[in-house]
């Protein structure tokens, strides 16, 4: 394998020693909530993001009043965006099926589908308003059945931002909170006097959201990692450096910590599009931000077959991954760790992250490789059950259990085995604490 690496960006170190000072930033304001509740959220939001309203909870009033800053041509764009990420949670909810089976006679086995019952969905919006995000995490909880929806996003330039509000209302959000940053997560989770706590979180973040979302993960569930974005643009001869550059910025452009990639056969159009880059640098709008993130973690590589370019998409597992080549279907059919697949010029991952109805919120530092992103789904928990319809079926599996109970010397747990033998099955004299011997015809 021949890989050679136009373009590097900072060394694992120099990462690794980034992400312990957030961690440790992290834990000791988790702390602080946890200890002194209304108090320590309050403090931190006027810390960090200049905002101590006197309730962070809007009222019915407010949220109405936002929706009627909106044109209606904003309100119109919002809802068709909830349509298409509706209908596809929906179709995705059609396809959990409850299962219950008679295995063998007398014995039924199944699962059933409960929605967790209570969510908070994390809605980003101090650098960027996030509107996005309020589809993906409230609708598509929603969708699934969550009964309490609690949503929250800061407060933008000192105000709650209306359409975040707006979508976040439309997609049906039971209790809608301006709070941001670890505060938001950590009242979500932990609770406080005025927020009821919540039983799973769910939503992208900056580095802090997801490290809070890392450290509260046992005492909630959590949807994924979902950190800074990262994109990966697979592309060949057939692409062109504007259209490759322009994907790699349209994700760089998220924050001074976004990965972006490009893996290539072509050698000519890596270094096209790094030109390329370069050029549109000069006129892109938030090149502020974008120009960091690609200095400090873009990379250009560059491969010599199909094969290796799959064999390290794999392994990066990125969470977008824009495939810009004369067959994109080999990587539909190949590819195995990525958050999500982008196929043909045609599509992009901003289609993915505002409109078209696959879920935004996908796994980041190669989380990939065990999970997908935000789907329907991840509300929901598959619970088994178990009955015995007949005496002589608990009987049966009694017997078997006992032995099986012994051989891990759980005698307590043989005895449960041993129970329904002498009582549902011929043997009534079984001894306790021993296994049940084979049935002799």
């Amino acid at each position: 394998m021949t890989v050679r690496y136009l373009k590097t960006g900072k060394d694992d170190q120099a990462i690794a020693e980034s992400d312990a000072k957030v961690r440790a930033t992290v834990e000791k304001i988790l702390s602080d909530i946890e200890k002194r509740g209304d108090e320590a959220v309050l403090e931190l939001s006027q810390r960090f993001d200049g905002w101590a309203p006197k309730r962070f909870r809007l009222s019915q009033a407010e949220i109405e009043k936002a929706v009627k800053t909106l044109s209606p041509l904003q309100v119109e764009d919002i809802k068709f965006a909830q349509k298409q990420i509706g209908r596809f949670a929906s179709i995705q909810r059609e396809s959990m099926k409850d299962v219950e089976v008679e295995t063998i006679p007398g014995v039924v086995l199944g699962h059933k589908h409960i929605p967790v019952n209570a969510v908070g969905c994390y809605v980003p919006g101090g650098k960027y308003p996030m509107i996005a995000s309020a589809h993906m995490s409230v609708l598509t909880a929603k969708v699934a059945g969550v009964n309490r929806i609690v949503s929250t996003a800061p407060p933008f330039q000192g105000a709650p931002h209306p359409a975040i509000i707006t979508a976040m209302h439309l997609a049906g959000a039971d209790e809608i909170f301006v709070l941001g940053g670890i505060q938001a997560i950590g009242a979500m989770a932990l609770g406080t006097e005025s927020i009821a706590s919540v039983d799973m979180l769910v939503g992208p973040g900056n580095m802090f959201v997801a490290e809070a979302k890392r450290q509260l993960f046992g005492r909630v569930g959590i949807d994924l990692f979902a950190g800074p974005t990262e994109t990966l643009v697979i592309a060949d001869s057939s692409a062109d450096a504007e259209m490759c550059a322009v994907d790699l910025l349209g994700q760089a452009e998220h924050g001074p910590t976004s990965p972006a990639i490009l893996l290539t056969t072509d050698e000519n159009l890596a270094r096209d599009t790094l030109a390329e880059i370069e050029r549109q640098l000069q006129i892109l709008p938030t090149a502020d931000i974008a120009r960091i993130s690609w200095a400090d973690y873009g990379q250009v590589i560059v491969c010599d077959t199909e094969e290796e370019m799959i064999d390290i998409a794999d392994e990066l597992a990125y969470e977008h991954v824009q495939v810009l080549t004369e067959n994109p279907d080999v990587f539909l059919k190949q590819l195995t760790n990525y958050g999500a697949l982008f196929l043909g010029p045609r599509t992009n991952v901003s289609y993915g992250d505002k409109v078209i109805g696959t879920n935004h919120t996908l796994p980041t530092k190669r989380a990939a490789r065990y999970t997908g992103g935000l789907w329907v789904g991840k509300f929901i928990k598959t619970c088994t059950y178990q009955r015995i319809t007949s005496d002589k079926a608990s009987a049966l599996i009694g017997e078997y259990g006992s032995r099986l109970c012994h051989m891990e010397n759980f005698a307590g747990h043989g005895e449960q085995a041993n129970l329904r033998v002498r009582r549902y099955g011929d043997r009534p004299v079984v001894p306790w604490y021993e296994p049940v011997p084979p049935h002799v015809a």
